[in-house]
């Protein structure tokens, strides 16, 4: 086993459980961990052996395009649409973070992480 991370993931997107929040967006990152099999891709050199970095990236931008009310339902859609795209994967972790949320006070981030094994 091994583990594919794409970390620090910046987006301005339109989540929000109030209206206002999705009308002016903000910014979020995203950070990602999969547990996979990599010692075929590491003897092969072969990318069809592995979890292609740039389909994963275009996962998680596509998801963070359709507004949500809540991060929690960001992270599920991007955790499901790892295991829909790469089957072969194990598990999966996947971060979410809320840049300045409008809490009425100084918070530079919300964070929330949900993480799935393979059942």
């Amino acid at each position: 086993m091994g583990q594919i991370a794409l970390e620090g993931m910046e987006f301005f997107a339109y989540h929000g459980y109030y209206d206002e929040e999705q009308k002016i967006g903000n910014k979020y990152g995203v950070d990602l961990y999969l547990q996979t099999d990599l010692h075929a891709a590491g003897a092969s050199d072969n990318l069809e052996q592995t979890v292609n970095y740039e389909t994963l990236y275009n996962l998680v931008k596509h998801e963070m395009s359709i507004p949500a009310r809540l991060l929690e339902h960001v992270a599920h859609r991007i955790l499901e649409g790892v295991y829909q795209q790469f089957p072969f994967v194990q598990q999966v972790k996947v971060s979410v973070s809320k840049f300045n949320p409008p809490l009425g006070g100084i918070c530079h981030r919300a964070r929330i992480t949900v993480e799935k094994n393979k059942a």
